[in-house]
């Protein structure tokens, strides 16, 4: 059942978090104070190569910005996505083709639609949750961090 891979237990996010080692992050800004660049920030800091996204950029925080993520060249664990809800959809083929283990909505993303042809090939997915945030209480942290929300749902 698809289901399954719609990963909301903190024991299965614990895991994702523990045995990854690269992100790609769609919709990565060089901005230093927006929600994207401080949560690359903080994941690079916690030990994880980051893969910067976005077809505006050259380089962020030291790494090659690649234009999607069909030019990425090597395996890629999670997929960290910054783009409104309703805009996840046009990243749903090269996901599937990218195959990475979990597929990441940051806090205030969700998109069933999408979540649910993902999980339907077995990719996991999460929604609606700051990948720094879950880090730093699963996994410790020496910096409690505040989670950058990018995209609040409406009425919130």
């Amino acid at each position: 059942m698809w289901q399954r891979n719609i990963i909301i237990d903190q024991k299965e996010l614990k895991s994702l978090l523990e045995e990854t080692r690269v992100i790609a992050i769609i919709g990565l800004k060089n901005d230093p104070n927006g929600p994207s660049y401080q949560v690359a920030s903080y994941l690079k800091k916690a030990g994880y190569k980051i893969i910067p996204v976005n077809p505006k950029l050259t380089e962020v925080l030291g790494e090659r910005a690649y234009p999607n993520l069909k030019t990425i060249t090597q395996p890629v664990d999670i997929v960290d996505i910054f783009r409104a809800s309703h805009r996840v959809k046009v990243h749903t083929q090269e996901v599937l083709e990218l195959r990475p283990k979990a597929a990441w909505m940051q806090a205030g993303i969700e998109n069933w639609e999408v979540a649910e042809i993902w999980a339907q090939s077995g990719i996991k997915v999460v929604m609606n949750r700051c990948i720094m945030a879950e880090h730093a209480v699963l996994l410790g942290s020496e910096e409690t961090p505040f989670c950058p929300v990018s995209f609040p749902k409406k009425g919130v």
